[in-house]
């Protein structure tokens, strides 16, 4: 019996295929991930036609509708690295559309509606902070009524200042002005031709770079910057290294005399600016006026791309990445590209029945061979697919993403918890 105990534990948890991926650092392995994705969208776009999947439109919607869930997802990340959860993004963007839009029209400057946007959302960290910090109010209950607040009292506020204004009203603000588009000059047009040959992968490059280098907003390229920014502060300087032991274990960071209220209040106000960067971003980018209700959920959906990314700045870029795509697809009305989409998934799901099998998991093997099977079927079995599932694409991606994700997860250790100084002592 013992030695059928050591022959167990000596036979290797993974195969030396996986074991030989995970030596790689983890920007190569990012690459080959990127390489990945690539080669399975060219393909399916062959197969299936749909040539609107890596056209540079679609990329460039993608992005748009990618980046301000990336931004909450963002300040879900800093919170949550402190230990603060943070439901309230939603209402922090709330407050970054409303003010953003506030500021922009009462000045006239799009500068001062990102200043004022992104300070709104500030405030309702601070709030959250006050709330979950010094009170040490439950962070869920806390998050809701911060929620429930932004919404009342960005209506409140837009009878106040908007209703009487020519363009607006109680529910919207007056047209406002926009930021400035930059690009790389002098590649729009000829990676618009190397498009339109439709050749494998060489039309997909070209249709990728063009929707992610013409016609970008400057707050999307400052948007994009704070991703790479984040990991740099968190993860390569000391303020960082405090911030995410007091995520850790707040205890023992306090023991070392790091000032653990102070770098949650930091973390969660960090959190609200970014979200509300993200209500701006929806207010003047996506948009060009402040309109009720303009969030949609995104800060919800911001906090599924963190938890699928990790708690990691790149995980999360990636999951919004992941919903900005889908929600292109069906925003352009292109049920051809929703329909290869079938496709897509199933190719995805192919990928993670090898690499179960490649970490020695035939249960999750098994299952996900049999759905990627299931929706190889349907995709070759149909012409297309229900409007209803259409218009719900953004969603059940996020769902399936989750549902994949749950395996991987490790949260920050003291994630949620309530904190009082001095209580280790």
């Amino acid at each position: 019996m013992t030695d059928q105990r050591q022959a167990t534990a000596a036979r290797p948890a993974t195969s030396p295929g996986w074991a030989a991926v995970m030596r790689l650092r983890p920007r190569h392995r990012a690459v080959l991930a990127l390489v990945l994705v690539i080669v399975v969208l060219a393909t399916v776009r062959i197969i299936s036609g749909a040539h609107e999947l890596t056209s540079g439109g679609t990329v460039g919607a993608a992005l748009v509708l990618a980046v301000p869930i990336g931004l909450a997802a963002l300040g879900g990340l800093w919170a949550e690295r402190s230990g603060i959860i943070n439901i309230g993004l939603e209402g922090m963007m709330i407050l970054g559309t409303w003010f953003g839009g506030w500021g922009a029209y009462m000045f006239g400057s799009p500068w001062m509606g990102l200043l004022t946007g992104v300070l709104g959302g500030a405030l309702g960290g601070l709030i959250h902070a006050l709330a979950t910090v010094t009170f040490a109010v439950d962070h869920i209950v806390s998050g809701v009524a911060i929620n429930i607040l932004a919404f009342g009292l960005a209506r409140y506020l837009s009878i106040v200042y908007f209703a009487e204004k020519e363009g607006g009203g109680a529910s919207q603000s007056p047209p406002l002005p926009g930021f400035g588009s930059v690009g790389v000059p002098g590649v729009g047009a000829p990676l618009a031709r190397l498009e339109q040959t439709h050749w494998f992968l060489l039309a997909d490059l070209a249709g990728i770079v063009r929707g992610l280098t013409t016609g970008l907003s400057v707050l999307t390229l400052i948007a994009l910057l704070l991703v790479p920014l984040s990991y740099v502060i968190l993860w390569r300087t000391s303020l960082g290294l405090r911030l995410r032991s007091v995520g850790e274990n707040p205890v023992a960071a306090e023991s070392l005399g790091v000032p653990v209220y102070t770098m949650k209040y930091l973390a969660v106000v960090i959190s609200g600016a970014l979200a509300g960067l993200g209500g701006v971003f929806l207010a003047m980018v996506a948009s060009s006026a402040y309109q009720e209700g303009q969030t949609g959920g995104r800060g919800y959906i911001g906090l599924a791309a963190m938890i699928f990314g990790n708690w990691r700045p790149g995980g999360l870029a990636a999951g919004a990445g992941l919903f900005g795509f889908a929600d292109a697809l069906q925003l352009r009305g292109n049920i051809d590209a929703v329909h290869a989409l079938l496709l897509v998934v199933a190719a995805g799901l192919g990928v993670l029945a090898v690499v179960a099998a490649m970490r020695r998991r035939p249960v999750a093997a098994v299952l996900s061979a049999v759905f990627a099977a299931a929706l190889f079927a349907w995709f070759f079995a149909s012409d297309t697919v229900p409007r209803q599932i259409v218009s719900y694409t953004p969603h059940i991606t996020t769902l399936l993403v989750l549902s994949l994700a749950t395996q991987r997860l490790r949260p920050p250790a003291a994630d949620g918890l309530r904190y009082r100084k001095g209580e280790g002592g």
